[in-house]
């Protein structure tokens, strides 16, 4: 029994190696640490800091992820990024569950296989549901926050040129910030290799020679010193989580889970919302997986709970959270995760 799980465990991790490393993490971690060292503070602060608009703030946030097909892990680098970079907790935690849940191919994909009704709400609930996630974070905590960093100083961040000016700014860090996420978004699509692949090697290409070109040898080595630190400081975590993660949901009889979906009461939502916190679905696997449920008799509700619990929290992912942001405000965040998700479901159970 004891050997059974511990393959089962080595088995996921050489499936999450495979398919979610090398096109998927390694780009968001490289986006992260990008995020980190070379762009502006302000900017980040402009857009998602704590003073920034409000409506501004978390639409931005809360919408931000439409493009990018990441799961609840690859997700992980781009929060620390612009969490350290000084956004503020309402937002980046906005940002946080939104993303994996509202990409344009998880919403399109859960309206093809599950039906329209269940992709757009679905598409309302994951943006909804962050901003209220956000914003009950920042109630909580942002003041504790803003007095930890009164005595911290935010300096403007001028990029020069070899000429010595700044325009450089102007056009690199964007183009940057363009390649990059071209590569995570393409790296993550499940399109023919004959196409996306070619596609790849030259945005790697162009992202490596324009970065060589534009930025020094200091800026460089910063990018890749972020890059190395959210790496070592995630990615132990999330294979340990890919692991026992596995050999929990073995231990767990599919069949019960299946009798304790039926409906849309408050007893089915709420065992759909926390198995799917527990559960690790890599990006866009949990569609069928909640089809397969539906088939066997999961209700309408259970089944946007699951889409919405599922994406944003995983074993691995809250290992990560937990570590980033602390004990008490990842406790807090994966709590109303579970709660919001409990609410939309028993919201659309009652409506359909």
């Amino acid at each position: 029994m004891i050997e059974h799980l511990f393959l089962v465990g080595v088995e996921a991790l050489k499936e999450y190696m495979a398919l979610h490393v090398l096109f998927c993490l390694i780009p968001a971690f490289f986006l992260a640490g990008a995020i980190a060292a070379l762009f502006s503070k302000e900017s980040v602060l402009k857009f998602l800091g704590p003073e920034a608009n409000k409506f501004m703030s978390y639409g931005v946030a809360a919408t931000s992820g439409i493009l990018l097909a990441v799961c609840s892990c690859t997700v992980l680098p781009l929060f620390t990024g612009i969490y350290k970079r000084g956004a503020g907790i309402g937002p980046a935690t906005a940002f946080l569950f939104s993303a994996p849940a509202i990409n344009v191919l998880a919403i399109v994909y859960s309206a093809q296989k599950l039906g329209l009704d269940i992709g757009f709400a679905r598409a309302v609930a994951a943006v909804g549901m962050s901003v209220i996630i956000g914003i009950i974070m920042a109630f909580i905590y942002q003041r504790s926050i803003n007095e930890e960093k009164k005595k911290e100083k935010v300096k403007p961040f001028i990029v020069t040129t070899s000429d010595g000016g700044d325009t450089g700014y102007k056009y690199r860090t964007p183009i940057t910030f363009i390649l990059l996420v071209s590569i995570l978004v393409l790296g993550g699509w499940t399109i023919d290799w004959l196409l996306k692949g070619p596609v790849l090697v030259l945005l790697i290409l162009a992202t490596a020679f324009t970065s060589y070109r534009w930025y020094t040898r200091d800026e460089l080595t910063m990018w890749m010193n972020e890059t190395w630190f959210l790496t070592k400081k995630i990615f132990p975590l999330l294979l340990i989580g890919v692991f026992f993660g596995a050999i929990i949901i073995e231990l767990i009889p599919i069949e019960y889970i299946e009798t304790f979906l039926g409906g849309n009461g408050l007893f089915p939502v709420t065992v759909a919302s926390v198995s799917g916190a527990l559960m690790y679905f890599s990006t866009l696997t949990e569609v069928p997986i909640v089809g397969l449920l539906m088939a066997q008799g999961m209700g309408k509700g259970p089944a946007l709970t699951m889409l919405l619990a599922g994406p944003a929290l995983s074993l691995p992912n809250m290992l990560v959270i937990t570590n980033i942001m602390g004990k008490k405000k990842g406790f807090t965040y994966i709590g109303l995760v579970i709660v919001v998700a409990i609410a939309s479901g028993l919201i659309f159970g009652a409506i359909i």
